[in-house]
């Protein structure tokens, strides 16, 4: 029996918090699509790339998720942050099929982490 898409994204976040980008592209169907803003990315090699970034621009961060699920799809709202970096307006799409993830979406603004007496001094929406 095929895992739900709820059972799929649980294992997600556990993969996430390894860092290891094969065993989160294992996740994903052979022909998964993986979107941003920058360009489409396909297959697992398309996902690691994406993840990859992901997980560069936010090493060891700490998460707030707020997950809709309805059928096969996930609407993802989050924010992360890290000791130099966060982002506040983080939005992803997941598609499921067959228990693994066929799509994903993602969208976020990578914003240098600041105190009250600092503004911003980079900014990336990616």
């Amino acid at each position: 029996m095929s895992r739900t898409p709820q059972e799929v994204f649980a294992d997600h976040g556990d993969r996430l918090g390894t860092r290891d980008l094969a065993l989160i592209s294992e996740n994903y169907t052979e022909d998964a699509v993986f979107l941003t803003p920058e360009g489409t990315l396909t297959g697992r090699a398309g996902v690691r790339q994406g993840i990859g970034r992901l997980l560069a621009d936010l090493p060891d961060a700490d998460w707030q998720l707020t997950p809709m699920f309805a059928g096969d799809v996930l609407f993802l709202q989050w924010s992360a942050a890290t000791d130099t970096h966060e982002v506040t307006d983080g939005v992803d799409t997941f598609v499921f099929r067959d228990g693994l993830i066929s799509a994903q979406t993602v969208r976020y603004t990578l914003t240098t982490r600041t105190t009250p007496d600092t503004t911003p001094r980079t900014t990336r929406t990616v």
